[in-house]
């Protein structure tokens, strides 16, 4: 069995596709989840539910695509 990298992975993907990405920051780690949106050599960009994160691929631990996200529930209605 052959251990990709996590860019290896990510391009893989492609743009368009959900994928969730772990990333060093200055207090540990940190996940983004969302689309991506853009891969060039120098990092990659996913657009979350906050915005769009740019993560230099240099920072990147971990990267996988992940199924799309669930429909979201109806609200509760009251008795």
């Amino acid at each position: 069995m052959t251990s990709q990298t996590p860019e290896s992975r990510l391009r893989e993907a492609g743009t368009g596709r959900r994928a969730v990405v772990r990333y060093r920051i200055e207090e540990g780690l940190t996940d983004a989840l969302g689309t991506i949106t853009a891969l060039d050599p120098a990092g990659c960009t996913i657009a979350t539910r906050t915005g769009e994160v740019f993560i230099p691929w240099e920072l990147v631990t971990a990267g996988k695509p992940v199924p799309e996200a669930p429909p979201r529930r109806r609200p509760r209605t009251g008795p």
